[in-house]
């Protein structure tokens, strides 16, 4: 065999070997995750009626002033990159994102501090703050169950600014 013929087979085994490994990569997953409030007068309803938390008894939907919407509801378990959007939007916004093991109960909320308790609630990942108009990605991995991904700037949550997203195997 030929030094040429040598460099040719080795060239073309380096290439089969990416295109397999390529084959089996697993594909990343991508969640838009859009952060939105009603604009500077979101927050005039603060205190006005009940908190607009997950199972909060007495939360109407329907006054939420703030909210996250995601294009996927259930995504496979593993990396999951969050790709966020503060648009149109008035305020920061500040998401984490904890699980939820029943979501007929509240997450723990300090009520003086109007905000979740973190600790309580058991933070999985902070995908960080975003300023009015901004975007930003973060990935997270995330193990099998359901989660809620929510803003914690005080009254945001209460405000209607959270969703749930089911993690499957």
């Amino acid at each position: 065999m030929t030094r040429m013929t040598r460099s040719i087979l080795f060239a073309a085994l380096a290439a089969a070997t990416v295109l397999c490994t390529g084959t089996d990569a697993v594909a990343e997953t991508v969640v838009k995750v859009s952060l939105w409030d009603k604009g500077a007068t979101a927050m005039d309803t603060v205190g006005k009626h009940d908190p607009i938390g997950m199972a909060v008894p007495g939360a109407d939907p329907t006054m939420a002033t703030m909210g996250v919407t995601l294009d996927l509801q259930e995504v496979p378990a593993g990396e999951i990159t969050f790709k966020m959007t503060n648009d149109p939007g008035e305020f920061y916004h500040a998401v984490l994102i904890s699980t939820v093991s029943d979501t007929s109960s509240p997450l723990p909320y300090l009520t003086d501090e109007q905000r979740v308790d973190e600790v309580g609630a058991g933070v999985t990942a902070n995908l960080g703050e975003l300023r009015p108009h901004a975007s930003k990605a973060k990935t997270a991995t995330l193990t099998p169950g359901t989660y809620i991904l929510y803003c914690n700037i005080a009254s945001h949550y209460a405000m209607g600014m959270w969703t749930l997203l089911k993690v499957t195997e």
